[in-house]
């Protein structure tokens, strides 16, 4: 039998549920996936809780990592033994077994485990793209970073420093100031929304940011767009605190002429080839040492409640994973 997590409702951790079903055979393009750790990501929140909304009822979680088991017709891009991963859609990742299309996997290099490809590839894809195309960040950048500690930011501090960027990570309370430090952060602040901008000028010499990476939302957008230089680009790509309030185009003309952009994870790998050469890129940084999964907490699959409440609960500082 096959443990699958579903919800029918949007709501708390308690709605999901833990359900059996069978094993499926693969159709054309297909392979049964059989899972050995499962990555949890702030999206999976949101889902669950309805802030983005999903087709109900469904599974959840959208990155994994374990072996193939069987292949369907017209695969041969993997075989029957590969450990393979993955950090896209279909929803369906919180299972120990699971269909999913071949052409959407990627191979595990030697010597990562299931683990550690679970705990870094969705959050490295996301880090990948926010650095590399949403604004290209490189030597003499400034940029500024929530959550600078978390499971995101323990990879896109390190990736950023070797890009060259000044790094101002910003976190939510004093506890974590040594952990964005020991990343990396040329300088960190905690989140005040009345003072963040006067702070990142005064770091700046009054320059202030050329990028702000806000997943924050409505209580840091106003924030963010005083923290950025005239013409610079304000990333608002989460709502943990909830959608931001709209904005008026002449304020962003007002503020210097800002650019704001809005941007996601399936937008920039909607492509195969695009995804698969950002998630390449993604494990070649972890080969050459530039970033490193971060496990904070692993859960079996039947405590996939418990983690959803610590997650939010805001006692997490790293990577989350299930294990089937």
């Amino acid at each position: 039998m096959v443990s699958v997590v579903r919800f029918s409702e949007a709501g708390g951790p308690d709605v999901l549920k833990l359900e059996a079903t069978n094993e499926r055979e693969p159709g054309p393009g297909e392979v049964w996936l059989e899972q050995e750790a499962i990555g949890v990501n702030y999206l999976d929140v949101t889902q669950r809780n309805g802030a983005v909304p999903v087709p109900l009822p469904a599974g959840l979680g959208l990155e994994g990592a374990g072996r193939v088991a069987t292949v369907g017709a017209g695969v041969d891009n993997v075989k029957v033994g590969d450990k393979v991963a993955y950090a896209t859609g279909p929803l369906g990742a919180y299972a120990s077994g699971r269909l999913f299309p071949a052409n959407r996997l990627v191979h595990i290099p030697e010597g990562m485990t299931a683990d550690d490809a679970a705990a870094v590839l969705f959050k490295g894809v996301t880090a990948q793209y926010l650095l590399k195309t949403t604004y290209p960040v490189g030597p003499g950048t400034t940029m500024v970073l929530y959550g600078a500690a978390g499971a995101l930011g323990q990879l896109m501090v390190p990736w950023a420093k070797h890009l060259g960027a000044f790094v101002i990570g910003v976190v939510a309370n004093a506890e974590s100031i040594a952990v964005a430090e020991d990343l990396g952060c040329d300088a960190v602040l905690v989140f005040n929304a009345s003072t963040l901008a006067a702070e990142v000028a005064e770091i700046t010499k009054g320059k202030k940011a050329d990028v702000v990476y806000d997943p924050i939302g409505r209580v840091s957008f106003e924030a963010s767009l005083d923290c950025l230089r005239p013409r610079g680009l304000l990333v608002s790509f989460g709502a943990s605190s909830g959608t931001p309030s709209a904005v008026e185009v002449g304020t962003l003309n007002a503020k210097g002429s800002l650019f704001l952009t809005r941007p996601s994870l399936g937008a920039h790998t909607a492509d195969i080839a695009e995804y698969r050469e950002r998630a390449d890129d993604v494990l070649a940084a972890v080969a050459a040492g530039i970033i490193a999964p971060k496990i904070w907490g692993r859960y079996e699959l039947n405590d996939v409640v418990k983690a959803h409440s610590d997650i939010e609960a805001g006692k997490s500082v790293g990577a989350v994973i299930l294990k089937p």
